[in-house]
């Protein structure tokens, strides 16, 4: 029996809006899940809110290991991820058995509100499919309903780049809110580790990470959840 697919979501913001300083997809945290879970036989497909070109943080590339950059660097992954990213409307949310949501500060700005996002998301959940995310990706999930218009991460432990992790990175006066802060605000039990340090948590299908060190531990999280 064929592997269902995983959806991974980036950002199309090319940069903040308090001033012209670019941000967009924080480059590894696309490549190292896309990695595992390739290495795992799933097949995995690109989208973004708005289909089309996908930006990268520059300073991502700052901390890009050889894998990154090897992948970066491939061909397929340039077009499909970030030069003709899929766009909502042509997705078939029954396709896949997890949805992925990425981070970069950019994911701030076009994640939060996508309402085409959240009926994938959503068509997913219910079907028995697994949420998740890392780093600011957290924000894609923040404003998710369930069909009874409650919030899913309500009641359930959750983690995401904390505001002490915003501070340090000085673009706590960059961001439109704090996901650490709306989480809670939405019910959900926000969990933290020392700051940029690898960490997920799961709870039911629902699997988070913390930072930019996160995406293997939520990789293998997916993975052990699945029962791979």
């Amino acid at each position: 029996m064929q592997k269902k697919k995983i959806l991974v979501v980036l950002t199309n913001t090319t940069q903040f809006q308090v001033k012209p300083e670019a941000t967009g997809l924080w480059l590894g945290e696309a490549t190292e899940f896309v990695s595992d879970m390739q290495q795992a036989g799933f097949a995995v497909d690109y989208v973004s809110p708005q289909g089309g070109y996908v930006p990268l943080d520059p300073r991502s590339l700052k901390y890009a290991d050889a894998q990154a950059m090897a992948m970066y660097q491939d061909p397929e992954f340039q077009r499909r991820a970030l030069t003709a990213s899929l766009a909502p409307d042509q997705v078939h949310a029954e396709d896949y058995t997890a949805i992925y949501y990425t981070g970069g500060h950019g994911v701030m700005f076009d994640f939060p509100d996508s309402q085409a996002l959240q009926d994938i998301s959503r068509t997913i959940y219910r079907q028995g499919g697994y949420l998740t995310s890392v780093c600011h990706g957290i924000a894609g999930l923040l404003n998710l309903q369930d069909d009874n218009g409650q919030y899913i991460i309500a009641g359930k432990r959750i983690t995401g780049f904390t505001t002490t992790e915003e501070i340090l990175s000085s673009k706590r006066r960059m961001v439109p809110f704090l996901n650490e802060h709306v989480a809670k605000d939405h019910g959900a039990i926000f969990q933290k580790v020392r700051a940029f340090k690898s960490y997920a948590v799961t709870d039911g299908r629902v699997i988070t990470g913390q930072n930019p060190w996160s995406p293997h531990a939520v990789a293998n999280a997916l993975l052990d959840a699945i029962g791979n």
